[in-house]
């Protein structure tokens, strides 16, 4: 008797523990098959029918929701009247994303448009209760680090081998647009950068946010970089040494940013159109058809036009000394007499006039010599008074001490 209430025992709690346990794997099977939630843009994604579309070329906002119900029986043109004021309706660009977000049930009523600016920036035009238009961005976290490498290929290819956006290349480049010339950048050269980058949600990528100190050691010479401003209304930044001289020059070292030298100053090349051997009085940069040129100095247009030889060209008075000419231009963007700030925009690449392919021949005068500039000692901008020195020097050593301690640990300096 004794054994078969035993056995019963044993048989109910076998019956139990199966029981249970196909319970629990039911509850698992169950947490399994779930549906992952999916929040996006303030919106939990599971709620709605969900379409993602990009905006086309002709696309309006009212030709995208034509076809939607919307709330309170209002037509695309009073919805259009009620968010034209804090939606810039003209500045929805083809190639960007938007988002529809419709009711389950009902597939045709709109209860959310959302228009996708850039990575970080949106607009949420609600219509679930009354029509609500929020401006709104991700949230974006800046982190900072420092990093060194020698140059190996082209700076790009060094920068991406360091884990570093290649948008760094044409910022170093402006920062030593005085000092370095970085179409004879090589391979051996070395840079350290203290920089501030700019995550979405902690995690996405989006780019530089600002640069905090350089270095730079090209051909055997050391170059030290740090934004400045003098004066607390100053809007930009200038870049001074490690001793407080302005790295600015009163002329950048090329007329476009980081492109090659096709052709360089010569007293005698073979001309690729004339076919004949002649003095090339000009450097030849290299670019895509388009490309921005700038002013390398401040001055006055004293020529803007076009000659059978040069193509479309600009040419700048600096001072009395000093001029400069811009040939081959696709597009002339300054007038005679206008006077131009050093670095503006003056025109762009193009190969009018005798020219085999896309590029800005770039000539030099001084005292009315046309003159190869990379072999002048050009002049430099004004110093520092000493008391702004004083104050410099001691904003920057904790900056400069942080960057020479990277400095020697990656190349035993």
């Amino acid at each position: 008797m004794k054994y078969l209430a035993s056995l019963l025992l044993l048989l109910t709690v076998i019956t139990a523990c199966d029981t249970k346990n196909k319970k629990e794997e039911k509850q698992t099977k169950k947490i399994e098959n779930a549906e992952p939630i999916i929040k996006k843009y303030g919106f939990v994604y599971n709620d709605f029918r969900v379409v993602n579309d990009t905006i086309k070329n002709g696309d309006t906002f009212g030709t995208l929701l034509q076809d939607y119900v919307l709330p309170d029986s209002l037509n695309v043109h009073q919805l259009t009247e009620k968010v034209r004021d804090s939606f810039n309706l003209r500045g929805m660009k083809a190639g960007n994303p938007y988002v529809l977000l419709f009711d389950k049930q009902k597939e045709k009523d709109l209860k959310a448009f959302i228009y996708v600016k850039d990575r970080i920036h949106y607009t949420v035009i609600d219509l679930r209760d009354s029509v609500v238009v929020v401006n709104k961005q991700r949230p974006t976290s800046i982190k900072k680090r420092t990093i060194a490498a020698e140059i190996e290929g082209s700076l790009s290819e060094t920068l991406d081998k360091a884990g570093v956006s290649a948008s760094l290349a044409p910022k170093l480049a402006n920062v030593y647009a005085y000092s370095i010339d970085f179409f004879k950048i090589q391979k051996g050269d070395k840079f350290a950068v203290t920089l501030y980058e700019k995550f979405i949600e902690d995690s996405i990528y989006a780019g530089i946010d600002r640069i905090e100190s350089t270095y730079f050691q090209h051909r055997g010479n050391d170059f030290y970089a740090f934004p400045y401003k003098l004066k607390p209304e100053q809007k930009e930044y200038s870049y001074y040494d490690e001793e407080g001289k302005a790295l600015k020059s009163m002329f950048l070292k090329a007329p476009l940013d980081y492109y090659r030298i096709s052709s360089k100053f010569s007293g005698k090349r073979f001309h690729p159109v004339q076919k004949r051997w002649k003095a090339h009085n000009g450097t030849d940069y290299a670019a895509p058809h388009g490309t921005p040129i700038k002013a390398t100095a401040a001055g006055v247009v004293s020529k803007a036009g076009y000659t059978s030889g040069n193509g479309n060209f600009v040419k700048i008075s600096h001072n009395g000394t000093y001029s400069t000419q811009y040939l081959h231009m696709s597009k002339i963007l300054v007038k005679k007499g206008q006077y131009v700030a050093q670095g503006q925009i003056i025109g762009k690449v193009g190969s009018t006039g005798l020219a085999t392919g896309p590029h800005v021949c770039y000539r030099f005068w001084k005292n009315g010599v046309q003159v190869d500039p990379f072999k002048l000692q050009l002049p430099s901008a004004e110093p520092m008074v000493e008391k702004d020195r004083v104050k410099y020097l001691a904003y920057i050593k904790p900056f400069k001490q942080e960057l020479d301690s990277i400095i020697k640990v990656k190349f035993k300096k």
